[in-house]
C-alpha cells in the first residue's frame, strides 16, 4: 500500500493539493495536542499544589479528541497509515496483485462513504448549532460554541472522504495496468 500512496501523492495538481491540505490539517491537530497536553498539566499542577483547578478543561479536552481526531484522518488515508486489518490483503497480493488492488479499491471506496455519512450525519447539528449559538459548558461559569467541533468534523470527514477517493482512483488504474 505505501508504494501506491506514494503515487497518490505525486499525481497532479489536485493530488498534490489534497495532501498539502491533508498535511496543514494534521498539523494543526498536532500543535492542538501539544496546547492541550500543557493545558491538562497546569491543570493538574493547579488542582494539586494550588487547589485551583483550570475550569473546562475536561469539557474542552474531551471535545478535542474527536476534533483532533478528525484533522488528521485524511493524512492517514493518504500516507497509508489507517488502522486494519490486512491478513487477506497479503494473502491476495502473493496470488494475485491484481485481486488485492480491488480488494484495496473497495476498502477504499468503503472507507470514503462511510466519511461522507459521517459529514451527512453531523451536518444538521451544525446547521442548529449555528443558528441557535448553541454552546457547552455551565452558563455564568465556562461556556465554548459547539460550532467550531462540529464544524472541524464535517471538514476532516470530507477530506477523508477525498482521501479515500484519491486512493481508491490510485488503486483503479493498478487494476487496469497490464499485470508482468
Amino acid at each position: 500500500m505505501n508504494a501506491t500512496t506514494q503515487q497518490v501523492k505525486h499525481r497532479g495538481a489536485v493530488g498534490k493539493t489534497l495532501h498539502w491540505v491533508a498535511a496543514a490539517l494534521s498539523m494543526i491537530g498536532t500543535i492542538w495536542i501539544a496546547l492541550l497536553m500543557f493545558v491538562i498539566v497546569a491543570d493538574v499542577l493547579g488542582r494539586n499544589f494550588f487547589n485551583s483547578p483550570i475550569t473546562g478543561v475536561a469539557e474542552v479536552a474531551a471535545r478535542s479528541v474527536v476534533a483532533i481526531a478528525f484533522l488528521q484522518v485524511s493524512a492517514a488515508v493518504l500516507n497509508g497509515r489507517m488502522t486494519r486489518s490486512d491478513m487477506l490483503l497479503r494473502v491476495f497480493s502473493h496470488f494475485s496483485p491484481r485481486m488485492s488492488a480491488m480488494l484495496e479499491l473497495l476498502f477504499a471506496l468503503v472507507g470514503a462513504m462511510v466519511c461522507l455519512a459521517v459529514a451527512y450525519a453531523v451536518w444538521p447539528d451544525t446547521v442548529r448549532a449555528y443558528n441557535t449559538n448553541e454552546y457547552f459548558g455551565v452558563r455564568g461559569v465556562f461556556t465554548v460554541p459547539t460550532l467550531p467541533f462540529r464544524a472541524i468534523i464535517i471538514i476532516g470527514a470530507v477530506f477523508a472522504a477525498l482521501s479515500y477517493l484519491s486512493v481508491a482512483i490510485e488503486h483503479l488504474r493498478q487494476i487496469g495496468r497490464p499485470q508482468s
